[in-house]
């Protein structure tokens, strides 16, 4: 029995690998390419298809498969995440840019906590929207299910409003810039403001491409190293967040089994793997051949681990039909409307006072 399990559960894993290879393969064309949209947010578009037309004809003894790409798969793929930056990017930017993104993830976390207790939203919900919003987007949602312990299409939910909201950015702010817009920032003032507010990886390096598309401003360098250091934070803010809803989880249960602290052990891989990116990259920093060498290694796990998030996107696409969204209401993309003008605002203004 244990094995007959075991074997449908390997059917539905290798049904959202066959999904991830088609996001892949989409991902691929010029027009998704011009878009800038990652096989991460095409995987969770196909997973959503499927749940709402082929869903019902799949066994539901698949499911567990679908349940261990948004569980364990996607925790490794956050730990692989780490390979993606170093502690040197951090100093190569400075002080101000540590600031300027120390206060938006920890005002928009505030922010969203609070503007989603005045909707009235589901507390998961308005959590995983803010934590998108603050950090980076779809991976910082997928990080943080496993901490708020949310339902899969709470998560779909809370990724769609960060993808809608950052890829208006992403087209906005170069138009902003040519108009003149961005006049009283200096070059490396627009880098921090375009690095510090747009929600994904890719949306900054598509803003930051558009505006500087020759590099000579170095913007877009400078953009992509603010927005790194974000991504970095995902690690505290994580583990911060796992005790403080484990210390109201512990004040609102009278069952204190189910009051544990429960300590996301990935973010604390993820910080390590950085670490060791930085502490490998600096032992060979005088050899040339090994450079070459680890960054073929280096994309190759990058490589690996695009997949694999692609995989927990699909699957939690899979969970999330339109009755889902129709049940979350407009509340959500409410708050991360909210949280939006926050960033544009609220960003340019630190922007230009740290730099």
């Amino acid at each position: 029995m244990f094995k007959e399990e075991r074997g449908h559960m390997l059917h539905g894993v290798l049904l959202m690998m066959l999904f991830a290879c088609s996001a892949f393969y989409i991902a691929g064309f010029q027009w998704v390419k011009s878009l800038s949209l990652s096989p991460l947010i095409v995987g969770i578009i196909l997973g959503m298809f499927y749940a709402n037309t082929l869903r019902m004809h799949v066994p539901s003894t698949w499911v567990p498969g679908f349940k261990f790409c948004s569980k364990q798969i996607l925790r490794t793929g956050i730990v692989l995440y780490g390979f993606r930056l170093t502690l040197q990017d951090v100093a190569s930017v400075g002080l101000p840019a540590l600031i300027c993104d120390s206060i938006i993830v920890c005002g928009t976390l505030l922010l969203g906590v609070f503007v989603g207790k005045l909707l009235k939203m589901d507390s998961d919900t308005a959590l995983m929207t803010a934590t998108g919003s603050s950090i980076c987007g779809a991976a910082a949602v997928l990080g943080a299910e496993p901490v708020v312990k949310g339902e899969s299409h709470k998560t779909a939910v809370a990724v769609s409003t960060v993808v809608i909201f950052g890829t208006i950015s992403m087209f906005l702010y170069p138009i902003l810039y040519r108009a003149g817009v961005f006049s009283f920032l200096s070059n490396t003032g627009v880098a921090i403001y375009v690095g510090s507010t747009l929600h994904e990886v890719a949306h900054v390096v598509g803003a930051g491409n558009a505006i500087d598309p020759d590099g000579t401003l170095n913007i877009a360098n400078n953009a992509t190293i603010v927005k790194m250091i974000r991504v970095m934070m995902l690690a505290p803010v994580l583990v911060v967040m796992g005790f403080c809803l484990a210390k109201l989880r512990k004040g609102e249960e009278a069952d204190k089994s189910k009051s544990k602290i429960t300590i996301p052990w990935f973010a604390f891989g993820f910080l390590g793997v950085i670490i060791l990116n930085s502490l490998i990259q600096g032992a060979i920093a005088d050899s040339a051949n090994a450079i070459e060498t680890y960054k073929s290694i280096n994309g190759a796990i990058e490589y690996i681990d695009t997949f694999m998030l692609t995989m927990a996107m699909t699957a939690l696409g899979a969970d999330t039909s339109i009755d889902k969204f129709k049940q979350a209401g407009a509340k959500p993309f409410a708050l991360a409307g909210i949280l939006y003008i926050w960033l544009v605002f609220g960003g340019g203004t630190l922007a230009y006072l740290f730099t």
